[in-house]
């Protein structure tokens, strides 16, 4: 009957470790996904921020072509076709 308890002393010994690392991988898996998700909220802040400023950078290249610069005519124009014909649509729309 000794070896008997000696095994069930043993078992219960790596149980009890398995237990307490699975405890352990519960809580560093808890911080990973927290983590993940600041991580991924801070990607999105930034994502909008770029888009933000590629909207700035759109708008001041058309107030520099605006402004005499002979970079970006080409694309000043043809916004400024795109909003006249928008206007124009509106206008057909209210006049309707």
């Amino acid at each position: 009957m000794g070896k008997i308890e000696v095994i069930v002393d043993s078992l219960e010994n790596k149980v009890s470790k398995v237990l307490h690392k699975l405890e352990v991988l519960k809580q560093t898996n808890a911080k990973l996904s927290e983590e993940l998700a600041k991580q991924q909220q801070k990607n999105l802040l930034q994502q909008e921020e770029i888009s933000s400023w590629a909207d700035k950078y759109e708008a001041l290249k058309v107030a520099n072509s605006l402004l005499g610069s002979d970079e970006n005519n080409r694309e000043t124009k043809l916004k400024i076709n795109t909003l006249i014909r928008d206007i124009d649509h509106c206008i057909a729309q209210l006049s309707e």
